[in-house]
């Protein structure tokens, strides 16, 4: 073997544990301490998508990652590329996400002293990952690999972030060294004394509830949620997270909890006496909203256990797969409850409010019409990507969803700007689905340089910029807290020139009847087209104002 060919061997053999992952593409920007490991992806069965920015980076590796249930893996070079790494990488974390994130690093021989380029990268990804390591040695590649897809990949799902100094990457691999095995871990059962204990509190309880989080949709579950709604005929109430996975079309269904003001939802809960809570995470939203008073009896239905919280006190723990524990529950429990009047108003209550929406003509646009006709305009299983902001008030709060991971949202760290990149993730995760991006102009300029990539790679997506030239939950949230705004309004481009410049379509929205065709037109398009639609944020207020107003007892 020549000198030239043994160089690189290391990389080599990452990419052929990558592809023993079952690695499709990886979502990255090379740089000259990783050009081996970008070559070695070149002559393998991954497809390496270049970016733009290796924040969006991580976010599309984030997102194909939520999709598929397989670690999404991003790429990038040692230093800034792997800092800008660092903002999806947590993301996927405190969203229950795998992702495997790849970066170089300076080299052994330079690694213990002050260094071009040199920081100590293992730490600062340590708090916002399951495991941060150094690959120090070519040997050590085959079981770090296996273990970074098992830990990213195993319940709770998270991020992994692993390092390759330049002259480990460079180095010939070891004689023999291949890729281990893959084991996929066997669902467990739920424990028959568990069963019975959560069976006699349902069956002692007046009006019990379900909470169905982000854990419910990884795990398939949707099926048998409806299976033990129906069967017991209890309300399922979803967090964000979790919308779609139980159909909102449903009779049973009160729609998504987590507004940042008291909902109709959060009045089911106020009734309520016990909550089955299931694949839900405490991070998608704050337990004290639905137990201020600590006085409901908790049944967690998870793969692992609850994390410690006083309002999330459990009175039982069912820690095993969530479709066999549901099914089995209702078996056990025996009981139908009959159906509460209180229910009825609060579906009453988010449907009439959407109805309004849809024949709302004011200009700009009111939130609520946007909503409606972005319903409107997607079928039940295309997905829709909803950025934070205002927007995502009235998405999570008013947006049907029917299907699991159809409506995705994020609630664990809720940064801006991830969805235009995440919409290419989801694109190569489901080809077969229309994907729209929901996005505020605030967050869509921060990574809006995604659009070359999209077009390069020739994936469609539709991009909709809710534009109100402000960030306007910051806005919406001084106006309750102080009375006033201070620093929120900012300028921007015509985003149709804007768009039109990358080679997109662009579509400005000057009348509110103009955007349910125009977002169908642009769903048609075998392209990336952007509609920018003014919108009236007036309605945040009047919207506060008037949940604020209402008998939280709906007696």
């Amino acid at each position: 073997m020549t000198s030239a060919e043994s160089e690189g061997g290391v990389a080599r053999l990452i990419v052929r544990c990558l592809v023993n992952e079952g690695v499709t593409h990886v979502f990255g920007i090379p740089g000259e301490e990783n050009i081996h490991l970008v070559d070695a992806l070149s002559k393998s069965s991954i497809r390496y998508v270049l970016v733009r920015h290796e924040q969006a980076a991580s976010f599309m590796a984030e997102v194909y990652g939520r999709l598929t249930g397989k670690a999404g893996v991003c790429s990038a070079t040692l230093g800034p590329g792997a800092i800008n790494l660092l903002l999806g990488v947590a993301d996927a974390t405190t969203n229950s996400t795998p992702v495997v994130a790849l970066s170089a690093q300076v080299g052994m021989n330079r690694k213990f002293k002050e260094s071009h380029q040199s920081i100590d990268l293992v730490s600062m990804f340590q708090p916002a990952t399951k495991w941060s390591e150094l690959i120090a040695t070519p040997d050590a590649v085959p079981e770090m690999i296996r273990k970074a897809f098992k830990l990213a990949q195993t319940e709770r799902p998270g991020a992994v972030y692993l390092a390759v100094p330049e002259d480990v990457e460079k180095a010939a691999a070891p004689e023999g060294a291949r890729p281990l095995a893959v084991n996929t871990p066997r669902s467990a059962d739920p424990s028959a004394s568990q069963l019975r204990r959560a069976a006699d509190i349902l069956r002692a309880a007046r009006n019990p509830i379900v909470l169905a989080g982000h854990g419910a949709a990884r795990a398939g579950a949707s099926d048998a949620l409806r299976r033990f709604a129906e069967t017991l005929g209890v309300p399922v109430a979803t967090t964000f997270h979790g919308k779609g996975v139980f159909p909102d079309d449903h009779p049973q269904a009160l729609g998504a909890v987590g507004f940042m003001r008291h909902d109709y939802v959060n009045f089911g809960f106020d009734q309520a006496d016990a909550i089955v809570a299931v694949g839900y995470e405490l991070q998608e939203f704050d337990p004290v909203r639905i137990n201020p008073n600590c006085d409901k009896k908790i049944i967690h239905i998870h793969r692992f256990p609850a994390e410690v919280d006083v309002h999330y006190e459990i009175e039982v723990g069912l820690q095993s797969d969530i479709s066999h524990t549901l099914d089995a529950l209702a078996a056990e429990t025996g009981r139908h409850f009959a159906p509460d009047i209180g229910e009825q108003r609060i579906r009453a209550m988010l449907a009439g409010e959407l109805e309004r929406g849809q024949r709302d003509n004011r200009f700009p646009v009111a939130p609520a019409r946007i909503v409606a006709d972005t319903r409107a305009a997607l079928a039940r299983d295309d997905i829709v990507l909803v950025d934070t902001g205002a927007l995502k008030m009235w998405m999570a709060r008013l947006y049907p969803t029917y299907e699991p991971n159809t409506c995705l949202i994020s609630n664990g760290l809720s940064t801006m700007a991830w969805t235009l990149p995440g919409a290419i993730g989801a694109k190569i995760a489901r080809p077969e689905a229309r994907v729209l991006v929901a996005t505020g102009d605030g967050a869509f300029l921060m990574n809006s340089q995604e659009i070359e990539t999209a077009l390069r790679e020739r994936i469609p997506i539709v991009v909709l910029i809710w534009v109100d030239g402000e960030y306007g939950l910051i806005k919406w949230k001084m106006e309750l807290e102080l009375g006033h705004e201070v620093d929120t309004a900012f300028g921007n481009p015509d985003f149709v020139a804007y768009a039109e410049s990358f080679g997109a379509r662009g579509y400005r929205i000057d009348a509110p009847d103009e955007l349910l065709p125009t977002l169908r037109r642009a769903l048609t398009d075998d392209t990336v087209s952007v509609i920018a639609c003014p919108v009236d944020y007036s309605a945040n207020l009047q919207l506060t104002d008037a949940l604020g107003e209402l008998d939280e007892s709906l007696s």
